[in-house]
C-alpha cells in the first residue's frame, strides 16, 4: 500500500485520487493513525480529524508511525494542527494554515473547526472555517471590495461566532449593514476562498512527489515512550475483533426491523452525540471516582456482581475493558450535560409528550389525581412513620419492579426533582391515588 489519506469535509475521495493512488479513510480519530501504520503504507496524509464528540488523534500514534519509517503529512485542518505541534518530531506540514500555526499567527483550534453532515450525506459543510473567512476577507481587500477597517470588523464578527454557527450569512449580519457589506455579499459568489481545500491539495501534490521517488525515505523520529496510556491504546486497537464493525452493522440491521424501537434508539443516540459534542473533557483528566461510581451503578443495574459477570457482559457486547471505560466516561459526560440543562428541559419534555401522543393520557391522569386529592382532602392526611417507610418500598419494588435506590436524593435528581422531599410527595400522591382506586396497580414500568 502506497498511501492512506484521512479526509472528510475538506476533500472528497475522488479529488484525492486525482492526485495520487491512496486509500481514503474517514476523518482521523483516536487510534486511527496507529491502525493505518500497522498496514505499513509509505505515507499517511492527515487532512480532517475529529475535534469533539470523538477522541482526537493522539500525538504519540503519529510519532510512532514516523518511528516505523512512515512519512506522515499534515495540512488544512487537524492535519495542520498536528503537523505544527509535531514539526520537531518529523511530521511534514504543508500549506499556509500549517505555517501560521507553526509561527503562532494562529493558535485556536476553532480556526479550522467546522460543522458538517455525517458520512452518509458526504460530509457536507454546514459552517465556514475561520481560516477561509480570513483568506476570503484578505482577497476582498486586495480586490478593493473592502476597506481595511471593514475587513477588521468582519473578521472580529466572525471570530465571535461559535464555529458551529459560523456561516457567511450570520457573519455578514453580525458585521452590520453598510456599502462594504453589500459589496462583499455580491462579490462572495465568485471571490470566496477555500483555504483548507487549497492547502489540502498542496499536501497531496507534495505526497505524490514523495511517493514518486522510491529512493526518498522518511527520517525516523525519536522512540515513543511506551507509557501505560499508550499501552492501553495499543492493546485496545490490537485486540479489536476483525468482525466487530460487521457485527455492529448486523445488530443495527436487526434493530431496523422494529421501526418503533429504531426511532426511539435513534433519538437517544442523537441526543448522546449532541451531548458528547458539547463537552470539553479530556480523556486524561476524567475523575476516576466518578468513573468508579458510574461502573458501580451500571453493575448494580445489570446484575454484574462478580468480575466474571463483567467479562461475560463485555464479550456479549463486543467490548474490551478499555472500551468499557470509554462507555462509562461518555455516560458521565451525557449525564453532566443533561444536569447542566435540567432547568431548561421541561418545555422540551412537554413537546416530546405531545409529539408522541402521551401528553393527553398523562394529563387525564394528573387531573384525576388532583380531583381525588381535593374530594378526599388527602393533602391533610397524616401518615405514621412505618407507612412513610413503606411507601418507597411499595413504589420501587411493587410498581417499578426494582430495588429501592440507596440514595433517594440522587434518584430524585435523575428524574428532574430537587431532592427526596419532592420525590416522596409524588410517591405519597401516587400511593393515595392507587388506594383510592381500590389498590389496583397504577403507573409503573421498568428502567
Amino acid at each position: 500500500m502506497n498511501a492512506i489519506v484521512f479526509t472528510g469535509p475538506t476533500l472528497d475521495p475522488d479529488t484525492v485520487r486525482n492526485y495520487l493512488n491512496a486509500e481514503v479513510r474517514a476523518p482521523v480519530g483516536q487510534g486511527d493513525v496507529y491502525r493505518a501504520a500497522k498496514d505499513k503504507p509509505r505515507a499517511i496524509g492527515i487532512i480532517d480529524g475529529y475535534f469533539d464528540g470523538v477522541p482526537s488523534v493522539w500525538h504519540k500514534e503519529i510519532i510512532w508511525a514516523i518511528e516505523q519509517g512512515i512519512a506522515v503529512f499534515g495540512s488544512a485542518s487537524m492535519g495542520a494542527l498536528r503537523a505544527a505541534e509535531l514539526d520537531a518530531f518529523g511530521m511534514i506540514g504543508v500549506g499556509k494554515i500549517f505555517e501560521d500555526y507553526l509561527s503562532g499567527v494562529l493558535r485556536d483550534d476553532d480556526e479550522v473547526a467546522v460543522l458538517h453532515s455525517p458520512a452518509e450525506l458526504g460530509y457536507k459543510l454546514l459552517s465556514e472555517p475561520m481560516v477561509s473567512i480570513r483568506a476570503t476577507i484578505a482577497k476582498a481587500c486586495n480586490d478593493r471590495v473592502l476597506t481595511s477597517e471593514a475587513a477588521e470588523r468582519i473578521v472580529a464578527a466572525a471570530k465571535a461566532i461559535h464555529y458551529r454557527d459560523r456561516t457567511w450569512g450570520k457573519v455578514l449580519s453580525a458585521a452590520g449593514d453598510d456599502q462594504n457589506i453589500q459589496r462583499l455579499s455580491e462579490w462572495l459568489s465568485n471571490g470566496r476562498v477555500d483555504a483548507k481545500r487549497d492547502d489540502a491539495c498542496a499536501m497531496l501534490s507534495r505526497m505524490a512527489v514523495f511517493l514518486g521517488d522510491e529512493h526518498v525515505t522518511q527520517t525516523r523520529s525519536p522512540r515513543v515512550e511506551r507509557t501505560l496510556v499508550w499501552q492501553r491504546l495499543v492493546r485496545r486497537v490490537d485486540n479489536e475483533a476483525p468482525d466487530k464493525q460487521a457485527n455492529g452493522q448486523l445488530v443495527i440491521d436487526e434493530l431496523r426491523l422494529n421501526p418503533l424501537q429504531y426511532a426511539a434508539i435513534r433519538d437517544r443516540a442523537a441526543l448522546r452525540l449532541l451531548a458528547l459534542q458539547n463537552t470539553a473533557h479530556n480523556d486524561e483528566t476524567d475523575d476516576r471516582d466518578a468513573l468508579l461510581a458510574r461502573m458501580a451503578k451500571h453493575r448494580a443495574q445489570e446484575g454484574l456482581a462478580r468480575r466474571d459477570d463483567i467479562l461475560r457482559w463485555l464479550a456479549e457486547n463486543d467490548l474490551d475493558e478499555a472500551d468499557y471505560e470509554v462507555l462509562l466516561r461518555d455516560a458521565n459526560r451525557v449525564e453532566d450535560v443533561i444536569s447542566m440543562r435540567a432547568d431548561r428541559l421541561e418545555p422540551h419534555l412537554l413537546a416530546e409528550l405531545r409529539w408522541s401522543g402521551d401528553y393527553s393520557v398523562l394529563k387525564a391522569r394528573a387531573d384525576a389525581k388532583a380531583q381525588m386529592m381535593h374530594e378526599t382532602n388527602a393533602s391533610n392526611q397524616e401518615f405514621s412513620v412505618p407507612e412513610w417507610l413503606q411507601m418507597p418500598i411499595w413504589y420501587f419494588e411493587e410498581l417499578l419492579g426494582r430495588g429501592v435506590p440507596e440514595d433517594l436524593d440522587v434518584y430524585a435528581n435523575s428524574v428532574g426533582l430537587a431532592g427526596r422531599k419532592e420525590l416522596m410527595e409524588l410517591i405519597r400522591t401516587e400511593f393515595l391515588y392507587g388506594r383510592d382506586r381500590g389498590g389496583q396497580p397504577v403507573g409503573g414500568g421498568t428502567e
